[in-house]
């Protein structure tokens, strides 16, 4: 599905994006000119904005200052880098081959920042190696891996999901857009920054075309930013229920169609019309949770299946594989760092 027409992202996103312009001596009219918003979204209370005034406002800001990466490095990225990346990456015949070639061009485009791409069993983790003893901000990290996993997904033609990511920055203020364009498991103050996901998608084959990427092109970045959820939609009202109680204790959906007083007919077709189901949104939900107790190694895995409302230890391995491609042993030793 494309992104919801009435996605929002927070007013926050666009300081983040003004922030270093700002340091740097642009006036913050100069800065604004030609974009959707004016000097009003530097306010503390600033509301919500269209996801494809933030996308308009993104692209604009990008050509005045002449940086794809919002001055966010000691060396530009000039117009034009990220489309050139997409199309010697478009040139290699798979996937991994594809990514591996765009990070060995950003490693020449930036001064301080080299991503590697790694393979352990199952799991495939794209790392960020920098020079810099002090940590980014957070804004810095998630977008340099809005560019990676964006490409990633146009070279596979499908939507990866991203099992964590991580960045060496401390938890900024505000996170929740992060959660819903990257992964519901951000960790903060870590060693290194890097996005972890099933090592299938690597060997799948590369088919685009020049229109492809001009299509591609045309429409980044609102089709490299992961759909908004509507936090106003059946579906994430749901989920929000599904997080705050235990799932042993879930309903089935006759129950929850009776907590929501409405039929289950009716509640099949709403979250059919917002392109979910009941039984998605749980597996979405024990996904997220399973994949934040692995990262902790007090929870055993005997721990985390009952706590999911597994019966045994070997369904939540099978469920687990069928969510994420990869093994719960797998995902702990490589989110751990325990094989070098």
């Amino acid at each position: 599905m494309g992104m919801s027409r009435s996605g929002t992202v927070s007013a926050v996103m666009v300081r983040e994006a003004l922030y270093a312009p700002l340091q740097q001596g642009w006036a913050l009219e100069d800065l604004l000119n030609g974009t959707p918003f004016d000097a009003q979204v530097m306010r503390e209370d600033a509301e919500r904005v269209p996801v494809k005034h933030y996308a308009r406002f993104w692209r604009r800001l990008r050509r005045t200052i002449q940086d794809e990466f919002f001055l966010m490095d000691q060396r530009t990225m000039r117009p034009g880098s990220f489309a050139f990346m997409c199309s010697i990456a478009a040139q290699q015949p798979t996937v991994g081959q594809g990514l591996d070639v765009a990070l060995q061009f950003l490693g020449l485009v930036f001064a301080d920042k080299r991503a590697v791409l790694r393979t352990q069993q199952s799991m495939a983790a794209v790392v960020l190696r920098e020079d810099s003893a002090q940590p980014a901000r957070a804004f810095t990290y998630f977008t340099f891996w809005m560019y990676v996993h964006g490409l990633t997904c146009w070279l596979a033609n499908q939507r990866i999901p991203l099992l964590s990511v991580d960045v060496r920055s401390a938890t900024p203020d505000f996170i929740d857009d992060y959660r819903v364009m990257f992964s519901d498991n951000l960790r903060f103050d870590c060693r290194q920054s890097k996005i972890l996901f099933s090592a299938d998608v690597l060997a799948v084959p590369v088919r685009r075309s020049a229109e492809d990427l001009q299509r591609f092109l045309r429409h980044a970045p609102d089709n490299i930013m992961v759909k908004y959820r509507d936090e106003q939609s059946l579906s994430s009202q749901i989920r929000r229920t599904l997080l705050r109680s235990d799932p042993k204790s879930w309903p089935d959906a006759v129950g929850l169609a009776a907590d929501l007083f409405m039929s289950v007919s009716t509640l099949r077709r709403r979250l059919n019309e917002e392109g979910q189901s009941y039984q998605r949104l749980k597996d979405a939900v024990r996904s997220s949770l399973a994949v934040k107790w692995l990262a902790d190694e007090h929870y055993t895995f005997v721990d985390i299946a009952s706590a999911l409302g597994f019966a045994d230890v070997s369904t939540f391995y099978k469920a687990f594989r069928k969510w994420t491609g990869t093994q719960p042993s797998h995902y702990r030793a490589i989110l751990l760092d325990k094989n070098k």
